[in-house]
Order: structure tokens, then sequence, then C-alpha cells
């Protein structure tokens, strides 16, 4: 099984880049992609279709048009489709959608930005500690959870260009960075690439400023965390950055 998680910025401006003549030569199974701001009736469905991948699950944000929301695309239809986190100050920004493959859970997830000032970073940390205890409820009956997407974060100094001059920075807060070290052990969910390549460095979004993708000068803040419990059947993850429709790149976990 070949799932990727790929932040887009903006799907109709990905498609207009060529994101599903991309998806259509990747042999993609689910194909989990955040920030779409869009509506569906704002896309045109026959470019979906091109991708071969023939059902969604949709997520849109309602409290704004043109902002956040997830989109889960998939070559069989899934078991169980359920948006949201059933927590309305979240699901109103289109930030989770939940799809179900047999005995495994895909929560594709656009975790928030808190880069917009003080109140949204206070919004940020609320949604880290409720999206925790929404996952630990849910594991209480579906134990085999890959939660995937961008989630905002940089963990450890390795996954970003520049660690000492960015503590102070949202992404790489120590707050956020311990965060992510509890989500990992309460959760008992593993970071798929870090796992297999410890010392490996990779990012999955760069700054549009000062070259900074050219360079190499970027952040690993897009995961896929899957449970310990599913680690045996983990094959491999790849960052593809030669893929160039967003300042994001997709990334590829192929399961057994």
């Amino acid at each position: 099984m070949r799932i990727v998680t790929y932040n887009v910025n903006g799907i109709r401006a990905a498609l207009k880049k060529g994101l599903a003549e991309w998806a259509a030569n990747t042999d993609i199974d689910v194909l989990c992609i955040q920030e779409i701001k869009a509506q569906q009736e704002q896309v045109d469905m026959a470019e979906l279709a091109a991708m071969g991948l023939r059902f969604g699950a949709w997520h849109s944000a309602t409290s704004k048009k043109g902002y956040s929301g997830v989109l889960t695309l998939s070559k069989v239809a899934p078991d169980l489709v359920v948006e949201g986190c059933q927590l309305a100050d979240y699901d109103c920004e289109g930030r989770v959608i939940r799809t179900d493959f047999g005995e495994l859970t895909i929560l594709n997830c656009y975790f928030p930005n808190g880069g917009q000032g003080d109140h949204r970073q206070a919004y940020k940390y609320r949604f880290l500690d409720d999206f925790l205890a929404f996952v630990q409820d849910l594991r209480q009956t579906r134990p085999n959870i890959l939660v995937v997407g961008d989630y905002n974060i940089a963990h450890e100094a390795i996954d970003l260009h520049a660690p000492k001059r960015n503590e102070a920075t949202t992404g790489f807060l120590p707050d956020e960075r311990a965060w992510m070290t509890r989500w990992f052990a309460e959760t008992e969910t593993v970071d798929t690439f870090r796992h297999l390549y410890p010392d490996t460095v990779a990012y999955s979004w760069w700054s549009y400023r000062a070259g900074a993708r050219n360079n190499n000068k970027g952040w690993r803040i897009d995961y896929h965390s899957l449970s310990r419990s599913y680690l045996d059947r983990l094959v491999n993850v790849q960052h593809l950055s030669d893929a160039k429709h967003s300042d994001h790149c997709p990334i590829l976990l192929e399961l057994n």
C-alpha cells in the first residue's frame, strides 16, 4: 500500500502545475492532501479523476472560503469516512478527515500554523492537546492508526536548516517540540521516516523567499505517524522533492 501525504497549498493552483499528471504517474493507493483551499464544487472533478484515484473524502473549511481543508483520494472506497474530530472549533477550519481501510485508520490532518499572532499560537496549542485526546480515545476501538499530514512542527534540530536561529519561531518552539515527543509516546506511534533514517537530513517545506528550496534550506514538518502495532508492515518512506506543485513536497509511505 502506497500512501502519500502532500500539502499542496491550494489544490486549484497545484492542478495548474501538473498535480494530476504527476499523481497518475506515481502509483499511489491513497493520496492525503492538505490545505486544499477550496470547496468540492470549485474543483474540476475531471482533473481529479485523471489521477486514477476514484474515491474522494473531503473536509473543507466552512469558517472561511479559500482556506485550509483536507482531501483524501483513494483507488478503492474506504470502509468508513468521518469528517473532522467532532470539535467545532477545529472542524469549521477543515483540519481532519478520517478514512478506514480494513484494520487501518488513516487520519489526514492539517495542523494549525501559529504564525499569524499570539491568538493563533494559542489556538494551535489548544488543537494539539485536544487532538491528542481525540486520537487517544479513537485508539480504544481503532488501534492501528496512521496520522499523516502537515503538523507545522519540526521535532528535532535535524529537522530544519537553521535550528539555533529558529528557537523562538513558531513551528520550532520548545513547547511544540515537547508536544511532539509526548505525541509519539502517548499515542504509541512512530515517526516513520526518522525510525528508518535516524541520521538523514530531509525537508518537506521550504520558504518561497531567498531561494530556500534551490539551496535546500527547509523544514521537515510533514509526517506519517504509524502505530507501533503496524511497524512490521513498514517498508519505506521517501521525500519526493522533485515534485514541485507547492512549497511542500509529497512524502510516500510504503506498507506491506
